[in-house]
């Protein structure tokens, strides 16, 4: 994951309705759906956003420790990633483990 991926989102203005939109993504082949969704949100989502997010996504009883094809949660993944601060803190905040 880059930086610059998640700069072109920055300027945008993210309403609820595009927020909302990964909640609907769907996974080609077996992967996890709700791993699926994470995933998705955190790559194209400023921290922000993201935690709006996760409080809609936690809402519908989905699975914020939902693991990938690695057996990987995205916390896992995201604290790997020095350089995207907040969004460790933000999964956290909503119970992931």
């Amino acid at each position: 994951m880059s930086t610059k991926d998640k700069q072109k989102v920055i300027g945008e203005e993210l309403d609820e309705g595009k927020v909302a939109r990964f909640l609907d993504m769907q996974p080609e082949g077996d992967e996890n759906a709700d791993f699926h969704v994470l995933l998705k949100a955190y790559r194209g989502l400023p921290a922000d956003a993201f935690d709006r997010f996760l409080e809609m996504f936690v809402a519908q009883g989905r699975d914020i420790n939902a693991t990938g094809g690695e057996g990987r949660t995205l916390l896992h993944i995201a604290q790997q990633h020095n350089s995207q601060p907040g969004y460790v803190d933000v999964l956290k905040k909503h119970g992931a483990q």
